[in-house]
């Protein structure tokens, strides 16, 4: 099978899954695991390089009331690939390139590859797009080793922090302007052992002011901007900081670890837990603290 993965997380879940050797083609964000760099690059961002989180914003808000792609798919290296699977995604146009775009290429070059849409919202959906891409791959039983391993280590952190005290947690997905959590972030600071003071999950991610964000009253802000890592999460946090005097704010993997939909999922559970509860959850031995800084 030759599949081609049009989405980050796809990408990590075909890894995961033992069907890594399949892939020949994905995206330029595909970076994990370090094998996926070495596929052949098939879709590009639209986006100009350097922007700071307000010129995104702008520039993604412009785009999407032009009807502009924020992706440019490279049509000819598709054909070239011969795809018998295509991976993309129905979730946000801001992601990764959309279905639509992919099914008028495909239709264009004449190509009957099957194109698997993922559109998952929760943690829930997350594990079913695993056992998806088991079922398309051949490779049920390895995907549900996958989903095993994943409710295991969550179990794990359900025992440390039961019983505790649950502070009120303000995940940032977006800083300039400011976004709240969606999707499965609220999921994720619930199974961490928080409660979330803005975002429903399942919900799509939502543009707040900063007086709502103070109003939230959160006793702890996690910056996780979309595509960030924790370098550049730690980056904006100096901004985010001083707007919660007094109040803890920490800058984590973003990218890696809480924007994918995949089975790195459960490391950010991990990251989560380890900063509401430190004494509880070691992040040195589960070897998390590299995806988090402190900026008290």
């Amino acid at each position: 099978m030759r599949i081609v993965s049009l989405i980050p997380s796809a990408t990590e879940i075909l890894f995961a899954v033992g069907a890594g050797d399949d892939v020949v083609a994905v995206t330029f964000e595909c970076d994990h695991p370090p094998e996926a760099r070495e596929r052949r690059i098939v879709s590009t961002s639209a986006m100009p390089e350097g922007l700071a989180p307000k010129e995104i914003d702008d520039f993604v808000a412009a785009a999407v009331h032009a009807g502009e792609n924020l992706y440019r798919l490279d049509a000819g290296a598709l054909a070239e690939v011969d795809a018998d699977l295509v991976v993309t995604q129905d979730l946000c146009a801001v992601c990764a390139i959309d279905v639509d775009t992919v099914d008028e290429a495909l239709s264009h070059l004449g190509c009957r590859a099957e194109v698997a849409t993922l559109d998952p919202h929760t943690i829930d959906d997350v594990l079913g797009t695993i056992t998806e891409v088991g079922r398309l791959t051949g490779r049920t039983a390895e995907a549900e080793a996958v989903i095993a391993f994943f409710r295991a280590r969550l179990a794990a952190v359900a025992d440390r922090v039961a019983g505790r005290e649950r502070p009120r947690v303000l995940v940032l997905e977006w800083t300039e302007p400011p976004f709240s959590p969606g999707h499965w972030i609220p999921e994720m600071v619930d199974l961490a052992g928080g409660v979330p003071s803005l975002g429903v999950a399942g919900a799509r991610s939502s543009r707040i002011t900063w007086d709502d964000a103070v109003a939230s009253r959160p006793d702890v802000v996690v910056c996780a901007p979309c595509g960030y890592d924790v370098e550049g999460s730690a980056a904006l946090a100096e901004d985010v900081r001083q707007r919660f005097p007094g109040t803890p704010v920490w800058a984590v993997d973003a990218d890696g670890l809480f924007a994918r939909p995949g089975p790195r999922l459960v490391e950010g559970v991990e990251v989560l837990a380890g900063i509401l509860h430190p004494d509880a959850v070691d992040g040195s031995a589960t070897g998390v603290d590299e995806h988090l800084r402190l900026r008290p």
